[in-house]
């Protein structure tokens, strides 16, 4: 039979590295961080990535792997985590998927769906230059004539799916619908079962996400921003462009308070979980567990013991 995935989801500070770590010690598992900020090294504080003791001795995987120079694609998270999924079930053990990030995880498991094309090929950089030349409104255009289904899917304003969507036209002869109508045809890469975290009343999660920026910031956030500096990576890096290094970013360079920086801080990971929550409601296989005022961790995993086990998970 073929292993299941387990997949621990939900927006941001709902408990998700600390259900990881329950199931993988109860079904023998090791953890495959699905989290884009996650991803890069030095960027502890800012993404709440798991610490030594978090991780209480359960192996993590995808964290802390790439420079935090280069900017990872979903096809690249995709592929690498992959290959972590694979050993882990070669060896034997349960793949305990944890993350936020949405589009990562549903490129992971189903093993398809990207198109040809490489971050800051010589394709992606014509394109980026003639935006800068020409405007969206020209190459919106042109993608209307090449595609017009995904044209009237774009929003011009989204200037890295419009370059996306002529990029795949001109790399590979195929128009991102037919790319698309493709890929559904084709079976996910993996079974899952999905388990959700989430507070019943958002007011509960909105004052959890404002005491975690306040941890963070008493941890050394502001440090750590200084840090990758100091190191060479870039303002413009993907990176820096995440929720806590960016506001952190307008404190130093002197545009914002510290207080302001905080408080932008506060409001954009409120704003970052209402979306998570709005991605993954759309997936009605997810088994939501909600918690109360406090989150209740031994409930949380006696239900998801008995979801999986359902399932088939041992």
């Amino acid at each position: 039979m073929k292993r299941k995935l387990v997949c621990v989801v939900g927006p941001t500070a709902c408990g998700k590295t600390k259900m990881g770590v329950l199931l993988a010690r109860r079904f023998g598992g090791e953890v495959v961080s699905c989290d884009s900020m996650q991803l890069y090294r030095g960027m502890v504080i800012g993404t709440a990535a798991p610490t030594n003791d978090e991780t209480e001795g359960v192996p993590h995987h995808m964290v802390g792997v790439y420079d935090p120079r280069e900017s990872c694609s979903v096809a690249r998270y995709a592929d690498d985590a992959a290959r972590c999924v694979d050993d882990i079930l070669a060896r034997g053990a349960q793949p305990i998927v944890v993350g936020g990030t949405g589009l990562y995880l549903d490129a992971l498991l189903a093993g398809h769906g990207f198109a040809a094309g490489q971050f800051g090929g010589k394709v992606r950089q014509a394109l980026e230059s003639r935006l800068a030349a020409e405007g969206a409104d020209a190459l919106l255009d042109e993608l209307r004539a090449i595609d017009p289904e995904s044209a009237a899917r774009v929003d011009p304003a989204n200037r890295k799916r419009l370059i996306r969507a002529l990029e795949v036209w001109y790399e590979t002869g195929k128009t991102m619908t037919q790319h698309n109508l493709e890929s559904q045809a084709v079976p996910p890469r993996y079974e899952a079962v999905k388990l959700g975290f989430a507070f019943e009343d958002r007011e509960d999660m909105k004052a959890l996400i404002d005491r975690r920026v306040d941890a963070m910031v008493a941890q050394g956030l502001f440090d750590e921003v200084r840090a990758l500096l100091d190191a060479g990576v870039p303002r413009e890096s993907t990176a820096l462009q995440a929720i806590g290094y960016k506001e952190c970013l307008a404190y130093l360079d002197g545009a914002a308070s510290r207080e302001d920086a905080v408080a932008e801080i506060k409001l954009r990971s409120r704003q970052y979980a209402k979306r998570q929550l709005t991605w993954l409601r759309r997936d009605t296989g997810i088994h939501w567990y909600l918690w109360k005022k406090t989150r209740d961790f031994q409930g949380a995993l006696a239900f998801s013991t008995e979801i999986l086990t359902r399932y088939g998970v041992s």
